[in-house]
């Protein structure tokens, strides 16, 4: 992860605030014919900000930019996730030579640990050259971090480089839009002043209705979220 001074706050019941000139883009989780996520597709770059605040509560006509519905629907944005870190979180799951971590309330339902078999059964066969690359890379597109991918031999995290920046995912093969992606590893400070764990990967609820907040459950998919005014 590179070092930024970049931050979200989260204000309570309100918007995301954004400050340190993150940029901000539109991805896409592309499929393959079988119906798969297999990689992002680059969407819309938004004019460079130093500081702005993107919608929280699922209702801003000016998404993904905050208008002030928050107020008008008295949205509740009540934080919820565990404040625990992320290795604490999760279960181990041991390969030959690389090992998986899954922390499953952090679950966006990005879908990219499904193909060849799932990383669940990868793993087991990640020593062999395909499987491993086909392993390590599934768990990498995992935009919220639920799943990491590690080095046995030297217990290190195998990451992808991410820039430092925040993605706003749109989910097409699901008719949905999905969270933020928060990558490069950005602080976040919750609306108590906490400050959650920096991670390389990070998904942000903007649809208003995960049970996670301020993380991403995959909710937005079954409420059908869209971004459309």
């Amino acid at each position: 992860m590179s070092e930024t001074t970049a931050t979200i706050q989260i204000s309570q019941n309100g918007p995301y605030i954004v400050s340190g000139g993150l940029p901000l883009c539109k991805v896409s989780i592309a499929v393959n014919a079988e119906g798969e996520s297999v990689s992002w597709q680059q969407g819309k770059e938004y004019p460079l900000q130093e500081s702005y605040a993107l919608c929280r509560c699922g209702h801003s006509q000016n998404k993904p930019f905050c208008d002030g519905h928050h107020v008008k629907v008295s949205f509740d944005g009540t934080e919820t996730a565990s404040r625990q870190s992320y290795v604490q979180q999760a279960k181990v799951f041991q390969g030959p030579t690389r090992y998986l971590t899954d922390a499953t309330s952090l679950c966006s339902s990005a879908r990219f640990c499904d193909p060849h078999g799932t990383v669940w059964k990868s793993v087991g066969i990640s020593g062999q050259a395909e499987a491993g690359e086909h392993f390590v890379a599934q768990v990498g597109l995992c935009p919220s971090g639920r799943l990491g991918a590690w080095d046995k031999e030297t217990g290190q995290p195998i990451e992808p480089q991410y820039p430092v920046s925040i993605a706003v995912v749109e989910d097409p093969s699901q008719h949905c839009a999905g969270p933020l992606w928060v990558r490069g590893g950005v602080t976040i400070i919750a609306g108590d002043g906490f400050a959650y764990e920096i991670r390389n990967r990070v998904t942000l609820c903007r649809c208003g209705a995960s049970k996670n907040k301020p993380f991403c459950d995959g909710t937005h998919i079954s409420i059908g979220f869209q971004d459309e005014k």
